[in-house]
């Protein structure tokens, strides 16, 4: 059960955003001609698992749905859902209130989609949440020419990449190539906060 958050996203929207999740996985499986038994072994997740996820009866970990995207050929901000972006003028505007959000229910951790027109100019802009004395986990290596950026807005955070551990303190920013296993932690007692760009060059 998804618990209040204090963002005023109460247990029905953490239901709703795992139904469309799994919804989305089953059509992305589907129209890839994939059982789940071939899914399973592409993304190294269990046939129970995924059938629990596409149900929208089980709110996958970060780890296991990034491995779910990536078997899929997916973004995770595919299987997540579009933003409800609005039109005005010549920008789109999307409401705080209506942020596609990823919630990790084992460790808290929270990915908000931010970018009011995800891929527009072959990048998005999302904003994780990770809470004291948590970590991502390794993160699979994204296709080949996918870049990030991101820069720390409160707290310490330790990107591991490539072998390498670096520490970021609030204001420090960090360029990567993500076409290797990386994953980001929060060491310390206190809450961090960093926005990411996730550039894919065609």
């Amino acid at each position: 059960m998804a618990e209040q958050d204090g963002s005023g996203t109460g247990p029905r929207q953490g239901d709703d955003l795992a139904g469309a999740f799994g919804g989305n996985v089953r059509r992305r499986r589907e129209e890839a001609g994939l059982t789940l038994e071939q899914l399973s072994t592409r993304s190294a997740v269990s046939r129970a698992m995924l059938s629990k996820v596409e149900r929208g009866e089980k709110s996958p970990t970060i780890g296991i749905a990034s491995r779910i995207a990536h078997a899929l050929g997916a973004s995770l901000s595919d299987l997540v859902g579009a933003p409800a972006g609005a039109a005005s003028g010549v920008a789109i505007v999307m409401r705080k209130a209506d942020r596609p959000v990823f919630r990790d229910p084992e460790t808290g951790f929270e990915r908000h989609m931010v970018s009011a027109a995800p891929g527009a100019g072959g990048a998005e802009m999302i904003v994780h949440h990770l809470p004291a004395r948590v970590s991502t986990g390794l993160l699979p290596a994204y296709p080949p020419g996918t870049e990030k950026q991101l820069v720390v807005l409160s707290g310490t955070l330790t990107v591991a990449v490539g072998g390498i551990n670096e520490t970021l303190d609030a204001g420090d920013s960090l360029f990567l190539q993500a076409d290797a296993d990386h994953g980001f932690a929060n060491r310390t007692d206190e809450p961090c906060e960093y926005i990411m760009v996730i550039s894919r060059r065609t």
